[in-house]
């Protein structure tokens, strides 16, 4: 087990940094409203889920020798990821009070994590074109 995790130092450490930045007090950020437009936040929300997901994948690529991934494989980090993001949002709703838990941030982290996966298919379609 611990040495399956050698691989995921890069996806824990984007992991923890997710868990600070959505939890932040963000007072003097959004004072400033003229340096951002409306919907900024749902499109951090994807990016860093985008991030988290691809870089869970690429640890467990590095981890396999093969260099491809099962379904059932990419299905599980894909329901950690929305987890993850659902997780957060209950604890900006019931524990950090000055923020506040969101449908949409939920959705745009589903979104991320979609496009993530959506990515990794694509690049390695040539693995997994022959099946379908």
């Amino acid at each position: 087990m611990i040495n399956n995790l050698k691989y995921q130092y890069l996806s824990f450490m984007w992991l923890v940094l997710v868990l600070i930045l959505c939890n932040m007090h963000m007072d003097s950020v959004t004072d400033n409203q003229n340096a951002f437009f409306e919907g900024f936040d749902k499109l951090v929300h994807t990016g860093l889920f985008f991030v988290l997901t691809s870089l869970i994948l690429r640890g467990k690529l590095k981890q396999r020798a093969e260099h491809t991934l099962r379904f059932i494989t990419v299905l599980k980090i894909v329901l950690f990821s929305v987890f993850f993001g659902a997780f957060i949002e209950l604890l900006q709703w019931k524990v950090f009070t000055y923020r506040s838990g969101d449908w949409w941030d939920l959705f745009c982290d589903a979104l991320g994590v979609a496009m993530a996966v959506f990515s990794y298919f694509c690049l390695r379609w040539d693995k997994y074109g022959k099946a379908f």
